[in-house]
């Protein structure tokens, strides 16, 4: 499989425990997505139609700032990205995230948590905002706690 990366933006922590356990049981290198300004609740309050998430995902072009590091997305064949599922998709910030580093002839795989949804039509938005040459699979949502063994399993059946 190569060097591997996983990713996540978590806005309340689920995702971060989540992708802990994931690049603990695959031996990945761990890296946060973390907006330039952080949710608040307010923020995240799905009911409130002008909340800051409400307004992004009504928008697919919203890009919420992230901040810039050092990351080296060069290093790394595959890439799994982590995020709560919002709207029946990604936050738009993973879009930001994959906009703003180059992954060519890197595959992505994306996993997710979620209160109630499937991943819906994640990827095919996912796809706007990578060249041709990085492959993205179906990816998964992990609710719960997921053992090491689950994880390295689900991984292992990639084929990647």
């Amino acid at each position: 499989m190569g060097k591997k990366l996983v990713a996540y933006f978590s806005a309340s922590g689920v995702t971060k425990k989540l992708a802990e356990s994931l690049a603990e049981a695959i031996e990945a290198n761990l890296y946060e997505i973390k907006p330039l300004v952080s949710y608040s609740k307010e923020d995240l309050d799905w009911r409130d139609k002008n909340s800051r998430s409400s307004v992004e995902m009504q928008d697919k072009s919203s890009r919420p700032a992230i901040v810039m590091d050092d990351l080296l997305i060069s290093k790394y064949d595959v890439v799994f990205i982590g995020f709560p599922i919002w709207w029946y998709i990604a936050p738009t910030i993973i879009n930001t995230f994959l906009e703003s580093y180059d992954f060519s002839n890197k595959v992505i795989i994306p996993f997710a948590t979620s209160g109630s949804s499937g991943m819906g039509e994640t990827v095919k938005y996912l796809k706007t905002s990578i060249g041709t040459s990085t492959s993205i699979l179906e990816g998964r949502i992990l609710n719960g706690i997921q053992s090491k063994e689950s994880l390295s399993a689900w991984v292992v059946s990639l084929e990647v």
